[in-house]
């Protein structure tokens, strides 16, 4: 099985020594997504809605550099600054996963970096 990192500058680049994603046989794994705004540089911090769809964004960017889409996600993980936060990043959650939603795990986390509201990650089927 070939491994393809998929990189895009449609997303924020990596800070570390990561891929913004790998497409691996049939699937597409993204790299957890910080509210990172590709354009600036800016980190979102002060919203969690429109952290949360940042992140969204980002993750949207990558599945389409490599041909897929979010329709295609079959699962994520979420990890929160604050559960409290929850109700507010379902709202948004629901903007982007109308049908067939995708398997989801959500947690609170002591820190995220860059001292992020929220990170996302997901799992695609590739196309």
């Amino acid at each position: 099985m070939e491994k393809v990192v998929l990189s895009t500058t449609n997303a924020p680049a990596a800070i570390g020594p990561y891929s913004q994603g790998i497409k691996a046989g049939d699937f597409i794994f993204t790299s957890g997504q910080l509210p990172i705004d590709p354009k600036t540089g800016d980190l979102i911090n002060n919203d969690i809605k429109a952290a949360a769809k940042q992140c969204l964004e980002n993750i949207k960017a990558i599945l389409e550099s490599a041909g897929s889409s979010l329709d295609d996600v079959v699962k994520t993980t979420v990890f929160l600054k604050d559960l409290n936060d929850f109700a507010s990043v379902n709202e948004v959650y629901a903007e982007y996963f109308k049908e067939k939603m995708p398997a989801r795990s959500a947690f609170q986390v002591a820190r995220l970096p860059k001292d992020a509201l929220i990170e996302i990650e997901a799992i695609a089927i590739a196309r």
